[in-house]
């Protein structure tokens, strides 16, 4: 992993990604390393907008918005079409292909994995997509240690259901070693 990751988490409102981020910044700060972690999501409770950022660093963290993400996160189609222009070609995509769809050209590479269709048909709850994706992310990048990351998840969960957002976890992994994923380039201009 490079010195410095900046995650952004993005989707609509009751996918759960605000509760991803924090997740995701609570296990890096356990592996020893610097974060921090901001939101945004329209009025809407469920459906708007939702965008989570995450920074992960060695070295002290000294502006807290994500402005050269290095990971990109998009679990719908509006997200990604509203994101996927602010992002350099180096940046690690990932879509869930449940939601999101195209046929692009070469100049990005992007990895679509059926992230919330997995969760609901493998472990019966899509309310779990979203650890499902920071099993994937995390298998494609190597954020965080996976048993920090796991340890944390169980900890972080809603009451009762913690070996359920591990499973979840455990099985995006399961998909990116699989290679369950499907490689699409996309052009700068994506569609509207």
């Amino acid at each position: 992993m490079a010195n410095r990751q900046e995650i952004l988490l993005t989707g609509a409102g009751g996918q759960g990604l605000i509760l991803a981020s924090i997740v995701l910044a609570n296990a890096a700060v356990n592996d020893n390393k610097n974060v921090v972690q901001t939101q945004s999501y329209g009025p809407e409770a469920r459906g708007g907008a939702s965008m989570s950022g995450v920074i992960i660093d060695i070295d002290t963290i000294e502006y807290p918005k994500v402005t050269n993400p290095t990971v990109l996160l998009c679990m719908n189609q509006a997200s990604f079409n509203k994101y996927m222009p602010k992002v350099k070609p180096d940046c690690t995509i990932i879509v869930d292909s449940t939601f999101v769809s195209g046929s692009y050209s070469d100049e990005f590479n992007v990895q679509a994995f059926p992230i919330t269709r997995a969760a609901r048909e493998q472990l019966g709850r899509e309310v779990v997509a979203n650890m499902l994706a920071l099993g994937v992310i995390n298998a494609a990048t190597g954020l965080v240690d996976r048993e920090i990351f796991r340890d944390s998840i169980f900890k972080m969960a809603p009451k009762g259901s913690g070996e359920l957002n591990q499973e979840a976890f455990d099985l995006g992994y399961r998909l990116y070693e699989e290679g369950t994923g499907q490689d699409i380039g996309v052009s700068a201009q994506t569609p509207q």
